[in-house]
């Protein structure tokens, strides 16, 4: 299986990278050299669209923490959205899904939800 990332601007919004194959040892540098660019770049804000993962192993795991760990330092904040199947439950059991999720609408996804 193959893996790609692409790169979007969001409208007024975050850079959005789009995910799909399989997110694994021999892959996930991409996605590290991707996000340094982002973020070499000058983006801050950076949304990970997972709609097309099919797989993420540790090492996908460990991309997005240094990337969020990367957007933080700089002010900024790394979101994942759309993840289904093997790689949703990969990220619930993780905890990634909450300390990572997207929501729309919220001017700063990286500040807790109000209750």
């Amino acid at each position: 299986m193959t893996f790609t990332v692409t790169h979007a601007r969001l409208d007024g919004g975050p850079a959005r990278l789009r995910l799909a194959g399989e997110l694994d040892l021999s892959t996930a540098p991409e996605l590290t050299a991707a996000i340094d660019r982002l973020a070499a770049d000058g983006h801050r804000e950076l949304l990970l669209d997972l709609t097309e993962l099919t797989f993420c192993d540790s090492t996908g795991i460990a991309a997005f923490v240094r990337g969020d760990n990367l957007a933080t330092a700089a002010g900024g904040w790394l979101r994942i959205t759309g993840a289904t199947g093997r790689v949703a439950r990969v990220l619930r059991m993780t905890g990634l899904d909450e300390v990572l999720r997207y929501e729309a609408g919220r001017a700063d996804p990286a500040t807790p939800a109000a209750s």
